[in-house]
Protein backbone atom coordinates (compact mmCIF):
# COMPACT_ATOMS: atom_id res chain seq x y z
CA UNK A 1 0.00 0.00 0.00
CA UNK A 2 2.88 2.35 0.81
CA UNK A 3 4.27 1.79 -2.68
CA UNK A 4 0.95 2.82 -4.26
CA UNK A 5 0.76 6.04 -2.21
CA UNK A 6 4.37 6.96 -2.98
CA UNK A 7 3.75 6.30 -6.68
CA UNK A 8 0.61 8.46 -6.62
CA UNK A 9 2.45 11.35 -4.94
CA UNK A 10 5.26 11.06 -7.50
CA UNK A 11 2.84 11.04 -10.44
CA UNK A 12 1.02 14.12 -9.14
CA UNK A 13 4.32 15.91 -8.50
CA UNK A 14 5.44 15.48 -12.11
CA UNK A 15 2.08 16.64 -13.50
CA UNK A 16 0.38 13.37 -14.48
CA UNK A 17 -3.41 13.93 -14.74
CA UNK A 18 -5.13 12.89 -11.53
CA UNK A 19 -7.25 10.14 -13.13
CA UNK A 20 -4.20 8.40 -14.60
CA UNK A 21 -2.17 8.96 -11.44
CA UNK A 22 -4.88 7.20 -9.40
CA UNK A 23 -5.14 4.22 -11.76
CA UNK A 24 -1.41 3.81 -12.33
CA UNK A 25 -0.60 4.05 -8.62
CA UNK A 26 -3.22 1.43 -7.81
CA UNK A 27 -1.84 -0.85 -10.55
CA UNK A 28 1.65 -0.52 -9.08
CA UNK A 29 0.24 -1.36 -5.65
CA UNK A 30 -1.44 -4.46 -7.05
CA UNK A 31 1.72 -5.49 -8.90
CA UNK A 32 3.65 -5.35 -5.60
CA UNK A 33 1.15 -7.70 -3.93
CA UNK A 34 1.66 -11.44 -4.20
CA UNK A 35 -0.93 -13.52 -6.00
CA UNK A 36 -3.12 -10.66 -7.24
CA UNK A 37 -3.75 -10.76 -11.03
CA UNK A 38 -3.32 -7.43 -12.79
CA UNK A 39 -6.37 -8.08 -14.98
CA UNK A 40 -8.39 -6.92 -11.98
CA UNK A 41 -7.50 -3.39 -13.11
CA UNK A 42 -9.65 -3.81 -16.22
CA UNK A 43 -12.58 -5.37 -14.35
CA UNK A 44 -12.56 -2.73 -11.59
CA UNK A 45 -12.25 0.08 -14.14
CA UNK A 46 -15.30 -1.07 -16.07
CA UNK A 47 -17.27 -2.00 -12.96
CA UNK A 48 -16.71 1.43 -11.41
CA UNK A 49 -18.53 3.31 -14.16
CA UNK A 50 -21.06 0.63 -15.16
CA UNK A 51 -23.85 2.34 -13.24
CA UNK A 52 -27.23 3.69 -14.33
CA UNK A 53 -26.97 6.43 -11.69
CA UNK A 54 -23.79 7.79 -13.27
CA UNK A 55 -25.79 8.63 -16.41
CA UNK A 56 -27.00 11.64 -14.42
CA UNK A 57 -23.51 13.16 -14.61
CA UNK A 58 -23.31 13.92 -18.38
CA UNK A 59 -26.93 15.07 -18.49
CA UNK A 60 -26.62 17.42 -15.50
CA UNK A 61 -23.41 18.82 -16.99
CA UNK A 62 -25.12 19.32 -20.36
CA UNK A 63 -28.17 20.94 -18.75
CA UNK A 64 -25.91 23.37 -16.92
CA UNK A 65 -24.00 24.17 -20.12
CA UNK A 66 -27.23 24.86 -21.99
CA UNK A 67 -28.62 27.08 -19.23
CA UNK A 68 -25.39 29.06 -18.84
CA UNK A 69 -26.09 31.49 -21.64
CA UNK A 70 -25.38 35.15 -21.16
CA UNK A 71 -29.08 35.98 -21.22
CA UNK A 72 -29.98 33.59 -18.40
CA UNK A 73 -27.13 34.72 -16.16
CA UNK A 74 -28.05 38.37 -16.74
CA UNK A 75 -31.71 37.70 -15.88
CA UNK A 76 -30.83 35.95 -12.63
CA UNK A 77 -28.39 38.69 -11.62
CA UNK A 78 -30.96 41.38 -12.45
CA UNK A 79 -33.48 39.60 -10.22
CA UNK A 80 -30.93 39.31 -7.40
CA UNK A 81 -30.14 43.02 -7.74
CA UNK A 82 -33.81 43.87 -7.41
CA UNK A 83 -34.14 41.71 -4.30
CA UNK A 84 -31.05 42.65 -2.26
CA UNK A 85 -29.05 45.25 -4.18
CA UNK A 86 -30.39 48.12 -2.03
CA UNK A 87 -29.23 46.53 1.25
CA UNK A 88 -25.95 47.62 2.82
CA UNK A 89 -23.22 45.78 0.91
CA UNK A 90 -24.91 46.38 -2.43
CA UNK A 91 -23.45 44.28 -5.23
CA UNK A 92 -21.76 41.91 -2.77
CA UNK A 93 -25.23 40.88 -1.57
CA UNK A 94 -26.33 40.54 -5.17
CA UNK A 95 -23.41 38.18 -5.87
CA UNK A 96 -24.34 35.84 -3.00
CA UNK A 97 -28.04 35.69 -3.94
CA UNK A 98 -27.28 35.38 -7.66
CA UNK A 99 -24.93 32.48 -6.90
CA UNK A 100 -27.70 30.70 -4.98
CA UNK A 101 -30.05 31.10 -7.93
CA UNK A 102 -27.44 30.16 -10.51
CA UNK A 103 -26.07 27.17 -8.62
CA UNK A 104 -29.46 25.53 -8.83
CA UNK A 105 -29.14 25.75 -12.61
CA UNK A 106 -25.52 24.74 -13.13
CA UNK A 107 -24.49 22.08 -10.60
CA UNK A 108 -20.80 22.92 -11.17
CA UNK A 109 -18.94 25.17 -8.73
CA UNK A 110 -16.21 26.25 -11.16
CA UNK A 111 -18.82 26.97 -13.83
CA UNK A 112 -20.78 29.07 -11.32
CA UNK A 113 -17.68 31.09 -10.46
CA UNK A 114 -16.92 31.70 -14.14
CA UNK A 115 -20.48 32.54 -15.21
CA UNK A 116 -21.48 34.81 -12.31
CA UNK A 117 -17.99 36.25 -11.91
CA UNK A 118 -17.78 37.27 -15.58
CA UNK A 119 -20.90 39.42 -15.09
CA UNK A 120 -20.57 40.60 -11.49
CA UNK A 121 -16.85 41.42 -11.22
CA UNK A 122 -16.84 43.94 -14.13
CA UNK A 123 -20.02 45.50 -12.70
CA UNK A 124 -18.49 45.75 -9.23
CA UNK A 125 -15.27 47.26 -10.56
CA UNK A 126 -17.27 49.79 -12.56
CA UNK A 127 -19.03 50.82 -9.34
CA UNK A 128 -15.70 51.37 -7.59
CA UNK A 129 -15.07 48.01 -5.92
CA UNK A 130 -11.48 46.90 -5.41
CA UNK A 131 -10.74 44.05 -7.89
CA UNK A 132 -9.39 41.79 -5.14
CA UNK A 133 -12.44 42.23 -2.91
CA UNK A 134 -14.82 41.77 -5.84
CA UNK A 135 -13.06 38.50 -6.71
CA UNK A 136 -13.10 37.40 -3.05
CA UNK A 137 -16.87 37.89 -2.80
CA UNK A 138 -17.45 35.86 -5.97
CA UNK A 139 -15.12 33.09 -4.73
CA UNK A 140 -16.87 32.88 -1.35
CA UNK A 141 -20.32 32.86 -2.96
CA UNK A 142 -19.30 30.12 -5.41
CA UNK A 143 -17.93 28.03 -2.54
CA UNK A 144 -21.31 28.34 -0.85
CA UNK A 145 -23.13 27.45 -4.06
CA UNK A 146 -21.84 23.86 -4.07
CA UNK A 147 -24.49 23.07 -1.44
CA UNK A 148 -27.37 24.14 -3.67
CA UNK A 149 -28.89 21.20 -5.61
CA UNK A 150 -28.38 19.86 -8.19
CA UNK A 151 -24.75 19.20 -7.29
CA UNK A 152 -22.47 16.82 -9.21
CA UNK A 153 -20.43 16.16 -6.07
CA UNK A 154 -23.57 14.84 -4.37
CA UNK A 155 -24.38 12.64 -7.38
CA UNK A 156 -20.92 11.04 -7.28
CA UNK A 157 -20.91 10.65 -3.48
CA UNK A 158 -24.38 9.13 -3.49
CA UNK A 159 -23.49 6.69 -6.27
CA UNK A 160 -20.24 5.54 -4.67
CA UNK A 161 -21.63 5.17 -1.13
CA UNK A 162 -25.16 4.00 -2.07
CA UNK A 163 -26.67 7.07 -0.41
CA UNK A 164 -29.93 8.51 -1.76
CA UNK A 165 -29.10 11.36 -4.15
CA UNK A 166 -32.53 12.88 -3.55
CA UNK A 167 -31.81 12.86 0.19
CA UNK A 168 -28.43 14.52 -0.45
CA UNK A 169 -30.10 17.22 -2.53
CA UNK A 170 -32.62 17.87 0.25
CA UNK A 171 -29.91 17.78 2.92
CA UNK A 172 -27.98 20.57 1.19
CA UNK A 173 -30.78 23.13 1.28
CA UNK A 174 -30.59 24.25 4.93
CA UNK A 175 -26.77 24.32 5.11
CA UNK A 176 -26.78 26.37 1.88
CA UNK A 177 -29.24 28.84 3.41
CA UNK A 178 -27.16 29.08 6.61
CA UNK A 179 -23.94 29.58 4.64
CA UNK A 180 -25.56 32.26 2.45
CA UNK A 181 -27.01 33.98 5.52
CA UNK A 182 -23.61 33.94 7.22
CA UNK A 183 -21.96 35.50 4.17
CA UNK A 184 -24.66 38.16 3.87
CA UNK A 185 -24.29 38.99 7.58
CA UNK A 186 -20.50 39.14 7.16
CA UNK A 187 -20.88 41.54 4.23
CA UNK A 188 -23.32 43.73 6.16
CA UNK A 189 -21.10 43.92 9.26
CA UNK A 190 -18.03 44.56 7.11
CA UNK A 191 -19.77 47.60 5.70
CA UNK A 192 -16.96 48.57 3.29
CA UNK A 193 -17.46 49.29 -0.37
CA UNK A 194 -19.45 51.70 -2.54
CA UNK A 195 -23.03 52.69 -1.64
CA UNK A 196 -25.79 50.14 -2.31
CA UNK A 197 -27.94 50.13 -5.45
CA UNK A 198 -31.20 52.11 -5.61
CA UNK A 199 -34.30 50.29 -4.36
CA UNK A 200 -36.32 48.69 -7.17
CA UNK A 201 -40.08 49.18 -7.24
CA UNK A 202 -42.38 46.22 -6.62
CA UNK A 203 -43.75 46.23 -10.18
CA UNK A 204 -40.24 46.12 -11.62
CA UNK A 205 -39.37 43.21 -9.32
CA UNK A 206 -42.34 41.26 -10.67
CA UNK A 207 -41.23 41.96 -14.23
CA UNK A 208 -37.72 40.72 -13.49
CA UNK A 209 -39.15 37.66 -11.75
CA UNK A 210 -41.16 36.81 -14.86
CA UNK A 211 -38.04 37.25 -16.99
CA UNK A 212 -36.10 34.80 -14.82
CA UNK A 213 -38.99 32.34 -14.40
CA UNK A 214 -37.70 29.85 -16.98
CA UNK A 215 -34.26 29.67 -15.36
CA UNK A 216 -35.78 29.35 -11.87
CA UNK A 217 -38.08 26.62 -13.09
CA UNK A 218 -35.25 24.16 -13.77
CA UNK A 219 -34.25 23.41 -10.14
CA UNK A 220 -37.92 23.36 -9.15
CA UNK A 221 -38.70 20.74 -11.80
CA UNK A 222 -35.64 18.65 -10.91
CA UNK A 223 -36.23 18.68 -7.18
CA UNK A 224 -40.00 18.59 -7.32
CA UNK A 225 -39.97 15.69 -9.78
CA UNK A 226 -37.59 13.66 -7.64
CA UNK A 227 -39.49 14.33 -4.41
CA UNK A 228 -42.83 13.69 -6.07
CA UNK A 229 -41.64 10.33 -7.35
CA UNK A 230 -42.16 11.33 -10.97
CA UNK A 231 -38.60 10.38 -11.88
CA UNK A 232 -35.27 9.23 -10.48
CA UNK A 233 -32.26 11.59 -10.24
CA UNK A 234 -30.93 10.13 -13.51
CA UNK A 235 -34.25 10.67 -15.26
CA UNK A 236 -34.39 14.15 -13.72
CA UNK A 237 -31.09 14.96 -15.43
CA UNK A 238 -32.57 13.99 -18.81
CA UNK A 239 -35.66 16.10 -18.12
CA UNK A 240 -33.33 18.96 -17.18
CA UNK A 241 -31.64 18.79 -20.60
CA UNK A 242 -34.99 18.83 -22.40
CA UNK A 243 -36.11 21.77 -20.27
CA UNK A 244 -32.84 23.65 -20.88
CA UNK A 245 -33.24 23.22 -24.66
CA UNK A 246 -36.83 24.47 -24.45
CA UNK A 247 -35.81 27.48 -22.33
CA UNK A 248 -33.04 28.36 -24.77
CA UNK A 249 -35.42 28.17 -27.72
CA UNK A 250 -38.08 30.28 -25.97
CA UNK A 251 -35.49 32.91 -25.09
CA UNK A 252 -34.19 32.68 -28.69
CA UNK A 253 -30.64 32.36 -27.37
CA UNK A 254 -29.88 28.72 -28.25
CA UNK A 255 -28.06 28.36 -31.57
CA UNK A 256 -26.72 25.22 -33.26
CA UNK A 257 -23.17 26.45 -32.71
CA UNK A 258 -23.76 26.94 -28.99
CA UNK A 259 -25.55 23.57 -28.71
CA UNK A 260 -22.69 21.75 -30.42
CA UNK A 261 -20.15 23.49 -28.20
CA UNK A 262 -22.16 22.52 -25.11
CA UNK A 263 -22.16 18.88 -26.24
CA UNK A 264 -18.39 18.89 -26.74
CA UNK A 265 -17.69 20.58 -23.38
CA UNK A 266 -20.05 18.19 -21.60
CA UNK A 267 -18.39 15.18 -23.21
CA UNK A 268 -14.92 16.35 -22.16
CA UNK A 269 -16.05 17.06 -18.58
CA UNK A 270 -17.88 13.73 -18.32
CA UNK A 271 -14.87 11.82 -19.63
CA UNK A 272 -12.61 13.44 -17.03
CA UNK A 273 -15.02 12.65 -14.19
CA UNK A 274 -15.54 9.04 -15.27
CA UNK A 275 -11.80 8.42 -15.60
CA UNK A 276 -11.30 9.76 -12.08
CA UNK A 277 -14.06 7.51 -10.73
CA UNK A 278 -12.55 4.48 -12.47
CA UNK A 279 -9.02 5.17 -11.23
CA UNK A 280 -10.19 5.87 -7.70
CA UNK A 281 -12.22 2.64 -7.66
CA UNK A 282 -9.09 0.55 -8.22
CA UNK A 283 -7.29 2.36 -5.43
CA UNK A 284 -10.35 2.00 -3.17
CA UNK A 285 -10.37 -1.77 -3.73
CA UNK A 286 -6.68 -1.91 -2.86
CA UNK A 287 -7.27 0.10 0.34
CA UNK A 288 -10.07 -2.25 1.33
CA UNK A 289 -8.00 -5.39 0.69
CA UNK A 290 -5.14 -3.95 2.73
CA UNK A 291 -7.66 -3.17 5.54
CA UNK A 292 -6.54 0.47 5.72
CA UNK A 293 -9.95 1.76 6.97
CA UNK A 294 -10.03 -0.77 9.81
CA UNK A 295 -6.46 0.08 10.80
CA UNK A 296 -7.18 3.81 10.85
CA UNK A 297 -10.43 3.29 12.76
CA UNK A 298 -8.59 1.32 15.44
CA UNK A 299 -5.91 4.02 15.62
CA UNK A 300 -8.46 6.82 15.99
CA UNK A 301 -10.38 4.93 18.68
CA UNK A 302 -7.17 4.17 20.59
CA UNK A 303 -6.18 7.86 20.56
CA UNK A 304 -9.61 8.85 21.90
CA UNK A 305 -11.89 11.80 21.22
CA UNK A 306 -14.63 9.81 19.49
CA UNK A 307 -16.96 11.23 16.87
CA UNK A 308 -16.31 14.94 17.42
CA UNK A 309 -12.53 14.55 17.18
CA UNK A 310 -12.93 12.46 14.02
CA UNK A 311 -15.27 15.01 12.40
CA UNK A 312 -12.91 17.91 13.14
CA UNK A 313 -9.95 15.85 11.91
CA UNK A 314 -11.93 15.07 8.74
CA UNK A 315 -12.51 18.77 8.05
CA UNK A 316 -8.77 19.50 8.26
CA UNK A 317 -7.87 16.57 5.97
CA UNK A 318 -10.61 17.48 3.48
CA UNK A 319 -9.46 21.11 3.30
CA UNK A 320 -5.89 20.17 2.46
CA UNK A 321 -6.52 17.24 0.11
CA UNK A 322 -9.47 18.77 -1.75
CA UNK A 323 -7.42 21.90 -2.41
CA UNK A 324 -4.45 19.84 -3.60
CA UNK A 325 -6.47 17.49 -5.82
CA UNK A 326 -9.23 19.78 -7.12
CA UNK A 327 -12.05 18.44 -4.96
CA UNK A 328 -13.59 15.42 -6.64
CA UNK A 329 -10.44 13.25 -7.00
CA UNK A 330 -9.66 13.88 -3.35
CA UNK A 331 -13.16 12.87 -2.35
CA UNK A 332 -12.96 9.68 -4.39
CA UNK A 333 -9.69 8.80 -2.66
CA UNK A 334 -11.01 9.48 0.84
CA UNK A 335 -14.45 7.86 0.59
CA UNK A 336 -13.18 4.25 0.89
CA UNK A 337 -11.02 5.20 3.87
CA UNK A 338 -13.07 7.72 5.85
CA UNK A 339 -16.69 6.68 5.20
CA UNK A 340 -16.25 3.18 6.75
CA UNK A 341 -14.67 4.82 9.82
CA UNK A 342 -17.59 7.27 10.03
CA UNK A 343 -20.05 4.39 9.89
CA UNK A 344 -18.13 2.51 12.59
CA UNK A 345 -18.32 5.60 14.82
CA UNK A 346 -22.08 5.88 14.24
CA UNK A 347 -21.96 8.93 11.96
CA UNK A 348 -24.76 9.06 9.40
CA UNK A 349 -23.44 8.60 5.84
CA UNK A 350 -25.77 11.34 4.59
CA UNK A 351 -24.47 13.75 7.21
CA UNK A 352 -20.86 12.87 6.39
CA UNK A 353 -21.47 13.45 2.69
CA UNK A 354 -22.70 16.98 3.39
CA UNK A 355 -19.61 17.67 5.49
CA UNK A 356 -17.46 16.57 2.55
CA UNK A 357 -19.43 18.75 0.15
CA UNK A 358 -19.34 21.81 2.43
CA UNK A 359 -15.58 21.60 2.92
CA UNK A 360 -15.00 21.00 -0.79
CA UNK A 361 -16.65 24.34 -1.57
CA UNK A 362 -14.13 26.05 0.71
CA UNK A 363 -11.13 24.04 -0.49
CA UNK A 364 -11.75 24.82 -4.16
CA UNK A 365 -11.00 28.49 -3.38
CA UNK A 366 -8.37 28.00 -0.68
CA UNK A 367 -5.23 30.06 -1.38
CA UNK A 368 -2.84 29.34 -2.94
CA UNK A 369 -3.94 25.92 -4.25
CA UNK A 370 -7.67 26.04 -5.00
CA UNK A 371 -8.31 25.79 -8.73
CA UNK A 372 -11.50 27.86 -8.45
CA UNK A 373 -9.47 30.72 -7.00
CA UNK A 374 -7.49 31.01 -10.23
CA UNK A 375 -10.68 31.15 -12.29
CA UNK A 376 -11.84 34.15 -10.24
CA UNK A 377 -8.33 35.62 -10.27
CA UNK A 378 -8.27 35.59 -14.06
CA UNK A 379 -11.61 37.40 -14.26
CA UNK A 380 -10.92 39.97 -11.55
CA UNK A 381 -7.51 41.07 -12.78
CA UNK A 382 -6.24 41.25 -9.18
CA UNK A 383 -3.11 39.67 -7.76
CA UNK A 384 -2.96 36.39 -5.82
CA UNK A 385 -1.68 37.99 -2.57
CA UNK A 386 -4.36 40.70 -2.70
CA UNK A 387 -7.28 38.36 -3.41
CA UNK A 388 -5.99 35.90 -0.78
CA UNK A 389 -6.01 38.64 1.88
CA UNK A 390 -9.48 39.78 0.87
CA UNK A 391 -10.81 36.21 0.79
CA UNK A 392 -9.38 35.08 4.16
CA UNK A 393 -12.17 36.58 6.37
CA UNK A 394 -14.88 35.02 4.17
CA UNK A 395 -13.16 31.63 4.33
CA UNK A 396 -13.11 31.87 8.13
CA UNK A 397 -16.85 32.53 8.16
CA UNK A 398 -17.45 29.61 5.80
CA UNK A 399 -15.21 27.34 7.89
CA UNK A 400 -17.24 28.22 10.97
CA UNK A 401 -20.38 27.12 9.12
CA UNK A 402 -18.60 23.90 8.07
CA UNK A 403 -17.87 23.14 11.74
CA UNK A 404 -21.52 23.88 12.55
CA UNK A 405 -22.63 21.43 9.84
CA UNK A 406 -20.27 18.81 11.26
CA UNK A 407 -21.33 19.20 14.88
CA UNK A 408 -25.07 19.67 14.32
CA UNK A 409 -26.40 16.68 12.32
CA UNK A 410 -29.98 17.94 12.65
CA UNK A 411 -29.21 20.86 10.35
CA UNK A 412 -28.45 18.36 7.59
CA UNK A 413 -30.94 15.59 8.37
CA UNK A 414 -34.14 17.45 9.27
CA UNK A 415 -35.37 18.13 5.72
CA UNK A 416 -34.63 14.65 4.29
CA UNK A 417 -36.49 13.14 7.26
CA UNK A 418 -39.47 15.49 6.92
CA UNK A 419 -39.66 14.65 3.21
CA UNK A 420 -39.51 10.90 3.89
CA UNK A 421 -36.18 10.52 2.09
CA UNK A 422 -34.13 9.36 5.05
CA UNK A 423 -34.95 7.19 8.04
CA UNK A 424 -33.95 7.67 11.65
Amino acid sequence: MTGALVAFAAFVAVGVPIAFALGAAAAIGLWMMDGVPLDIVASRTFGAIDSFTFLAIPFFILAGELMETGGISRRLIALATALVGHIRGGLANVTVVAMMLFSGVSGSTNADAAAVGSVMIPSMRQKGWDPARAGAVVAAAAGMGILVPPCLTMVVYGSVTNTSIAALFAAGLLPAAVMAGALLLHIRLEGAGPPPEPRVAGRERLRLLRGAALALGLPLIIFGGILGGAFTPTEAAVVAVAYAVLAGLLHRELTWAFFWGALVRSGVSTGAVMLMIAGANILAWLLTVEQVPQTLASLIQSVGGGRIAFLLFSIVVFLVLFALLDGLPGMLMLIPVFVPIARELGIDTLHYGLIMTTVMGIALFLPPLGVGLYIVLGISGGTLPAISRALAPYLLTMSAVAVLVALWPGLVLVLPRLMGLHGG
